[in-house]
């Protein structure tokens, strides 16, 4: 038997990240597209350390070995293994930036330091830091503060040291402005265009920023802090829910630091004397970097017109059968539909509720929410709902990690249009994606709804892969309903027919279908269970999962992320498959197939095989009764399946070995599945009359 059982959740979860990385690397990938993975590498890492290190690290302080919760290693260990990592791959990040950076130069991209400024270009930048820039900065002298700042966390900082002609040293912080593009475009020149970050102008700017002093020197180096992130709820119960969030928000700014990142360039005596106002301690991860940090900005750095270097947009097609000009409610009323975003377009969604505002027989509409776009075209909808005089409904969550001061802001505006809130439910997050809505139809309340594996934002459905069902199943919105009931009186647990609900059903349910599963292994008959998810890192599960691949069930399983299971080891995963698809979407959707000797059962889900989502969420997982809808989803498993393009392997090595090829032709899943789809448009365009 192979000694370890689990993979440190952490540990996985940063070779996820470096996944991201292989992206920024990859030569075949588009070259601003490869700018974006960089950045999306290190927002990735930023929530890391404002959640989970932080965690890990409170941990640490209590004194508590922790082994019991990080599957076998302390808290003291895995953090000084996370700094080592994180260390390795920021110093692979800035190599592979650097290799873009060059490679840009090739298609007569520049990114220029202050160095490199021409005369013309000095002649813009001075222009842009007078009218623009300027009055953006605050910038503080330190020595003789009685209080050091607080440093936000999502923000940049340029650390200046000054040695005065009296040979004096005098330190100061200039923040980098969050509000103004992080890379300026300066004119072409020759046919050459040119990019520089604010970072240099400032740098550019030094000088003039300081002229009141008699210096000798002045140098500027970035610096960057990481705060624990957790929210502290108070129990005043004299406090809304809102006000608790808000208060709790804004009380984050102050959280402890976890991480503190510098040019590795710096003076010593400039980082000692950060480091001592600062508080930051050994027990913190303090990691050398480059001349540039936030490179999470890299997000959205200027496409410059240059669309022959970013990956090509693939338009969302129709899906068969549904309109966006007819009716939507009369179609759903005669079968169940499946909207597959970002290959199909979201926007069924939002013509769903918009009908559902105007229709004169709707008489109300429950709705949950999560994270929303920033100018979301669902709350516009649910707003034009109630003013029509429907009774609406929106359990909002507003402790969706990084946007509570968005939904609070968004609960604030749909309170005074007179809609109903639920503010959740204490010790439990609502995660599921679920609406239904009641209409009158002959004297009789009939019910309509859509259940989802992801958001309802119109912003993320562009580059997440999620999949929503639309329905009339009196039975499955019945279910629905009840949760809305649950959300309403907490203290009541509803049985449910149909749905799978966390946190009282979902554990006991799925390893119910797993047990099946065995018990068919071990009568001989075919089966086999095939999983898609973000991430496995519960330890049950996992263990459940073992006992199958023992009994002989084949199990494949696709984790975007954390996966905390070991496949393909002797006598305990040697039937177990994993891979992870990291392509230019987001692969988001939770998909569960159990193949039930031959009477293949299929669910879509809101909820991962994690303990939280497991036991400390409210999560629904839906059966798929259509034919055709299961049929698609098993399709779409199998395609993703048998690509051999960004397609790697989970191993206990946590070496994100590639799926090789074996003399098949590249087959990369996000484009069969886009193939998949405009196929089934093709079949409508051809047999029109086929389609109901």
């Amino acid at each position: 038997m192979y000694e370890q059982k689990y993979i440190d959740r952490e540990k996985s979860w940063l070779a996820f990240n470096a996944r991201v990385l292989q992206e920024a690397a990859d030569n075949t990938v588009p070259l601003l597209d490869r700018l974006r993975f960089v950045g999306i590498f290190s927002n990735n890492l930023d929530e890391f350390f404002r959640v989970r290190y932080a965690a890990i690290r409170r941990l640490s302080l209590s004194g508590i070995s922790g082994e019991k919760y990080l599957g076998g290693i302390s808290a003291h260990q895995l953090i000084k293994d996370i700094t080592e990592i994180v260390i390795q791959q920021q110093s692979e990040s800035l190599r592979i930036l650097g290799n873009i950076e060059a490679e840009l130069e090739s298609e007569n991209i520049f990114i220029i330091n202050e160095k490199q400024i021409t005369p013309k270009q000095e002649c813009f930048l001075k222009d842009f830091y007078t009218q623009k820039l300027s009055p953006e900065l605050v910038t503080i002298i330190l020595n003789d503060l009685a209080v050091f700042p607080i440093l936000k966390d999502t923000l940049g900082y340029l650390a200046v040291r000054l040695e005065l002609a009296n040979d004096e040293v005098r330190y100061a912080l200039i923040e980098i402005p969050k509000n103004i593009n992080r890379f300026v475009v300066l004119p072409s020149e020759d046919e050459k265009q040119y990019v520089i970050l604010i970072d240099d102008v400032i740098r550019f700017k030094l000088k003039n920023i300081f002229n009141i002093f008699d210096y000798k020197s002045v140098s500027a180096h970035m610096i960057k802090i990481t705060r624990d992130a957790q929210l502290d709820i108070d129990s005043d119960l004299s406090k809304s829910m809102l006000e608790k969030i808000a208060s709790s928000v804004k009380d984050r700014r102050i959280g402890e630091p976890v991480r503190f990142i510098y040019d590795n360039l710096i003076e010593e005596d400039t980082l000692q004397f950060f480091l001592d106002k600062m508080k930051i301690v050994e027990t913190d991860s303090i990691i050398p970097g480059g001349r540039y940090h936030n490179r999470r900005d890299y997000m959205s750095f200027p496409n410059l017109g240059r669309y022959d270097l970013l990956y090509k947009p693939n338009e969302p097609l129709p899906v068969p059968g549904l309109s966006l000009e007819g009716s939507i409610l009369e179609k759903i009323s005669k079968k169940d539909y499946l909207v597959h975003a970002p290959y199909q377009s979201f926007s069924y969604l939002t013509k769903f509720l918009r009908e559902a505002a105007l229709d004169p027989k709707v008489t109300s509409i429950k709705i949950t929410l999560y994270r929303l776009a920033k100018n979301s075209q669902i709350i516009s909808s649910l707003i034009n709902a109630a003013k029509n005089g429907k009774r609406v409904v929106v359990q909002i969550e507003l402790q969706a990690r990084f946007d509570e001061a968005s939904n609070i802001s968004y609960a604030e505006q749909m309170q005074t249009e007179g809609i109903e809130l639920i503010f959740g439910i204490k010790g439990l997050k609502v995660h599921s994606k679920i609406c239904v809505i009641e209409r009158t139809e002959e004297g009789k309340n009939r019910r309509y709804g859509f259940i989802s594996t992801g958001n309802f934002n119109e912003s993320t459905a562009k580059i997440y892969t999620d999949v929503t069902l639309f329905t009339c199943h009196q039975g499955i919105l019945k279910d629905t309903s009840k949760i809305f009931e649950f959300f309403d009186i907490n203290y009541r647990v509803h049985r449910y027919k149909h749905l799978i609900v966390s946190p009282h059903y979902t554990r006991t349910k799925f390893i119910k279908l797993i047990d099946r599963e065995i018990l068919h292994a071990l009568a001989g008959r075919k089966t086999h269970i095939k999983l898609k998810m973000n991430s496995l890192s519960d330890f049950k599960m996992i263990d459940k999962l073992y006992e199958a691949s023992n009994a002989g069930v084949k199990i494949q399983l696709q984790v975007r992320g954390i996966c905390s299971l070991i496949p393909g080891i002797p006598g305990m995963s040697e039937n177990i498959e994993a891979i992870s698809i990291v392509d230019n979407y987001l692969e988001h959707s939770r998909v569960y197939i159990f193949g039930n000797a031959g009477l293949t059962e299929v669910y879509i889900s809101s909820a991962d095989f994690m303990t939280r989502n497991l036991d400390g969420r409210v999560e629904v997982t839906c059966p798929i009764y259509d034919l055709e809808i299961k049929k698609e989803l098993i399709d779409n498993f199998n395609i993703a399946w048998k690509g051999n393009v960004k397609v790697r392997y989970h191993s206990y090595k946590l070496d994100n070995k590639y799926k090789p090829k074996n003399h098949h032709a590249p087959f990369r899943a996000q484009f069969e599945t886009y193939k998949y789809y405009q196929n089934k448009v093709a079949i409508l365009e051809e047999v029109p009359q086929k389609v109901n």
